[in-house]
């Protein structure tokens, strides 16, 4: 009796060496995948902070042993997704040795009709457009930045690899981001990063960042 074969596809294949090679690395873990949805079309960029540059002194932290001039920088995005009535802006280093990174600035409820923040919006709350709202990140109650919800620059510990900080833009079909989620505008940044990314469904309609660096 002649033996069946089986046959099986090469992206199967392909997914099953990547994992075994994986699995061969000690200490080492993939990166998990991004929930939030990039669109091709949908840019983010900044005149102050080109994408995988050095962030310049004028942005980083004034504090936690850091000399910088905590100065926000520029965001300027361009090509929303059809149907967008609202933004929301963070700001995230993955690399913070928290366990669970490290948040620096979260703007929400932008109007579909602001497509930019000049320099400096983010160091006081009456400089963000009409209606938006500085979320908390996670300097907190330090005073570092001078206020909550202000714009907190890269502070990374003395030594370390240079950290990424991801800046990111998402374009939502909804004008009132608390009123769609059912979240408090007093809410942790990852609790907006989870209505953002997760909670809103179909709701969030793209997202487009870009990522620039920081070690001392």
């Amino acid at each position: 009796m002649q033996r069946q074969r089986t046959h099986f596809s090469p992206v199967l294949l392909a997914t099953a060496a990547a994992a075994a090679l994986l699995a061969g690395c000690s200490g080492s873990m993939p990166s998990l995948p991004s929930l939030s949805k990039p669109t091709s079309s949908f840019t983010l960029s900044s005149p102050d902070i080109a994408g995988g540059s050095t962030i310049a002194n004028k942005h980083v932290l004034n504090g936690f042993g850091c000399k910088g001039d905590n100065v926000s920088p520029t965001l300027v995005w361009a090509n929303p997704p059809a149907g967008t009535k609202s933004y929301a802006i963070q700001v995230y280093d993955p690399d913070a040795p928290t366990g669970s990174g490290f948040w620096h600035w979260g703007v929400y409820n932008i109007p579909a009709s602001v497509t930019s923040l000049a320099q400096g919006t983010g160091n006081a709350a009456a400089k963000l457009p009409a209606g938006a709202n500085g979320g908390h990140n996670d300097f907190f109650d330090t005073g570092a930045t001078g206020g909550n919800g202000n714009w907190g620059g890269p502070c990374p510990p003395v030594g370390d690899k240079p950290h990424r900080y991801i800046f990111t833009v998402y374009a939502l079909a909804v004008p009132d981001l608390y009123a769609a989620a059912g979240i408090p505008k007093t809410g942790s940044a990852a609790l907006h990063g989870f209505a953002l990314n997760k909670g809103l469904g179909d709701k969030l309609l793209g997202t487009a960042s870009f990522t620039a660096t920081y070690g001392r």
